[in-house]
């Protein structure tokens, strides 16, 4: 394995990218390693402001039909974790390298940029691009806004290889993640006259009673694919939050819930039937308190992946690996998204899922030297095609 990935692991490992706070001073140091090798660098900065950005580098002639390498810069918490080291400090130990996004992924990005002199050394007839993203881990916000610029102003792509941890095998498929934000307006008033108001957190009980019943149908009625497990869709009630004292009548009340949908799955399942509900019960309310409200809005959305059956991506990497088995992916990812923007997407990457989020994180040298057999394969192959 090259020196040079562990040297770059450790440098990104480093930086504190908890979703939570800026990836810039990571992006600014990606951007200028490129750059520096005459790699063609575009960062697109996170629309609302914040002090977040995804890169886009492409290597080989600018045109379509490009491969996408794919990861996400941001790392999950180590607050309240019993870490034996310090998380931001690569520790090697035992043929393993510690640390946080050492598998989830800054491995694989650390691959994609020790392998950079590899792909410059002769040029390619098929271009290979880096699309590092932000906040991956809190509903894969950043990399939709990447796929803007794409559809936009930068090359299109024919294919994603996303980078996370799979053990190197090919993730063809997995559940699709999406959130939302239930909102209740009632009437506030004193407690010993409850028929005076209406209470926001009873309202809101109902609700959830009747996504609870809505998701029995999903267990008893499918889609089912027992790739998964749950074989289903699921649904949880993750927060709520309501009323303001014991002695007052609850005027708001909101609760925050999510949806992962099996493929061929979607939210409007539950959407939809929910909003009905909803509607019926306003309805009847309104007689008596007109401001009576019931909102539901998206959190996030992250597709489902897909499976292709022998599409672009899947071939390809089927080809490069020697690989005759697929795997569905317990996890939620980028893939869909790249999948939806009409790319044939896969996920394939060095570590393992049950190593991340995890105190101790860690990533084997073997997994890392597996993944930079297949990148270089990777290159020979776009040198020839």
């Amino acid at each position: 394995m090259l020196p040079a990935t562990v040297a770059l692991l450790d440098r990104l490992v480093a930086f504190d990218t908890v979703s939570s706070r800026s990836n810039l001073g990571l992006i600014r140091w990606i951007g200028d390693y490129l750059a520096e090798r005459g790699v063609a660098v575009e960062i697109v900065p996170a629309p609302d402001g914040q002090p977040k950005a995804n890169l886009w580098a492409t290597i080989g002639p600018q045109k379509d039909g490009g491969i996408v390498l794919s990861g996400h810069t941001d790392v999950v918490p180590v607050e309240g974790q019993p870490w034996s080291s310090d998380p931001f400090k690569l520790l090697a130990a035992n043929d393993r390298l510690y640390g946080r996004g050492t598998s989830d992924m800054k491995g694989f990005i650390a691959l994609c940029l020790a392998l950079v002199p590899e792909m410059l050394a002769q040029p390619l007839m098929t271009p290979l691009h880096f699309a590092f993203s932000f906040d991956e881990e809190i509903g894969c916000l950043g990399a939709p806004h990447l796929l803007k610029a794409i559809g936009a102003k930068l090359p299109r792509p024919r294919l994603a290889i996303i980078g996370e941890p799979t053990g190197m095998k090919l993730g063809v498929r997995h559940k699709g993640v999406y959130s939302f934000r239930t909102e209740i307006t009632g009437r506030d008033g004193h407690s010993s006259q409850p028929e005076r108001g209406l209470n926001a957190i009873s309202l809101a009980a109902e609700l959830i009673g009747e996504i609870t019943r809505l998701y029995d149908g999903l267990r008893r009625d499918g889609p089912f694919d027992h790739a998964f497990d749950p074989p289903h869709s699921s649904l949880n009630i993750g927060v709520i939050e309501g009323g303001t004292a014991v002695n007052i009548i609850a005027r708001h009340c909101h609760f925050l819930w999510d949806f992962r949908a099996v493929p061929g799955g979607h939210p409007d399942q539950i959407l939809l039937p929910l909003a009905d509900f909803a509607a019926r019960r306003l309805a009847a309310i309104r007689r008596d308190f007109a401001d009576a409200a019931i909102v539901t809005t998206p959190r996030v959305s992250a597709p489902p992946l897909l499976e292709e059956h022998d599409g672009a991506a899947e071939a390809l990497l089927r080809l490069l690996t020697g690989a005759n088995e697929t795997v569905s992916l317990p996890f939620a990812t980028e893939a869909g998204q790249f999948q939806e923007a009409g790319m044939s997407a896969i996920v394939c990457g060095p570590g393992h899922i049950a190593q991340a989020h995890q105190p101790d994180e860690y990533i084997d040298l073997d997994q890392l030297a597996a993944g930079e057999a297949l990148l270089r394969r990777l290159i020979a192959w776009a040198r020839e095609n």
